[in-house]
């Protein structure tokens, strides 16, 4: 089963299982988990699912597609290497994914 470990800026930690083919937003939002809401409205204003990827993890999840590459720009915290859009974030059968929410996520 997959399971993604959210901690928040202060480091307070969170482990949820999660469903196989689910984003990690899904797995957040299904959750009731603060710091990422699913409520994007197709825009591409990210505010609302940035986090920071473990960079160990970054080979357990698909690779940053252009189109997450830009949204990236609509988010509140700015950017960092690992910054990536958790509802682009899909988890496969036995994925395990370490996540932090930025500081200032709506």
């Amino acid at each position: 089963m997959p399971k993604v470990q959210f901690t928040d800026y202060d480091g307070n930690t969170t482990v949820l299982d999660a469903n196989e083919g689910d984003s990690v937003m899904e797995t957040a939002v299904r959750n009731g988990l603060e710091g990422i809401v699913a409520e994007c409205g197709g825009s591409l204003s990210c505010a609302t699912c940035h986090v920071f990827l473990d960079e160990a993890d970054a080979d357990k999840v698909p690779p940053m597609s252009e189109m997450e590459d830009e949204m990236l720009y609509g988010t509140t915290e700015d950017r960092e290497d690992n910054s990536r859009l958790s509802c682009q974030l899909k988890l496969g059968a036995d994925t395990e994914v370490h996540v932090t929410t930025p500081e200032t996520q709506v």
